[in-house]
């Protein structure tokens, strides 16, 4: 399931997740040509990953790349909802998987401050062991709420919000891009309208992408089967993003 994303049933910033490095935006003082990241990524010797910093920046979107690059299977949790049991079962599940076919597993879990003690020593001995190996993604800083011995074992980056050029960046790639992106919609962009999601999004792709999204989806063509994507349309589909994309 490490496939290019093309179900158009998922939201856009989740269709759009990179699938190479050349393909991610930003971050470029960890993934940078030559910055340790970037080549631990490349040499595929990475061993458990921390990733922090506000939404919509790439925690997600890196490790979904990683797991492609890497060609590992990919497991994804949010350490809200998980628990001892799943943890254990996926770690005998990545077990097996590595000796019957040799292919390693990314567990990924996103919000992971949220995990306890015991959860954090669960994953500990098999993280050692690079399999799975721990991509952890939270909003928090780490140091303050993981256990200092996962910390010590791991790679520890800060992602940053986004710049309006990156976002811009993202945005014209999602509309150019005919299989997982909106290519095949005759949009015409405004470019004052994609600045201004750039602008108001505060660095998070995620909410410019769903506004972009939606302001594409639910505005009337013209006679010409174009639709207008323009500052009245971004405004208001920006600040819809509350009423359609709720905590649930």
């Amino acid at each position: 399931h490490n496939e290019p994303i093309d179900n158009k049933d998922l939201p856009l910033a989740v269709r759009m997740r990179p699938n190479a490095l050349d393909e991610f935006v930003g971050q470029t003082h960890i993934l940078g040509k030559g910055k340790l990241l970037r080549r631990a990524i490349e040499a595929d010797r990475l061993s458990s990953l921390i990733l922090y910093g506000p939404p919509g920046t790439g925690k997600t979107s890196l490790a979904w790349c990683i797991a492609n690059i890497t060609k590992s299977n990919y497991v994804a949790i949010n350490a809200t909802a998980s628990n001892v049991e799943e943890l254990r079962k996926i770690i005998s599940s990545a077990k097996y998987k590595k000796s019957s076919t040799g292919v390693r597993t990314i567990l990924f879990i996103d919000e992971i401050h949220r995990f306890n003690k015991a959860q954090q020593d669960v994953l500990m001995p098999d993280i050692e062991e690079g399999n799975p190996i721990l991509i952890g993604a939270t909003v928090h800083n780490p140091y303050f709420y993981l256990a200092s011995a996962l910390l010590s074992r791991s790679m520890v980056c800060e992602l940053k919000p986004l710049l309006e050029a990156d976002i811009l960046k993202i945005l014209s790639f999602a509309l150019t891009d005919k299989v997982r992106g909106l290519g095949n919609f005759k949009v015409k962009a405004d470019k004052k309208a994609l600045a201004f999601l750039a602008k108001t999004c505060e660095g998070d792709a995620r909410r410019a992408l769903n506004a972009l999204e939606v302001g594409v989806i639910t505005t009337a063509k013209s006679k010409d089967s174009s639709i207008n994507f323009d500052l009245e349309v971004a405004a208001e589909s920006i600040q819809k993003k509350p009423v359609l994309y709720d905590k649930d």
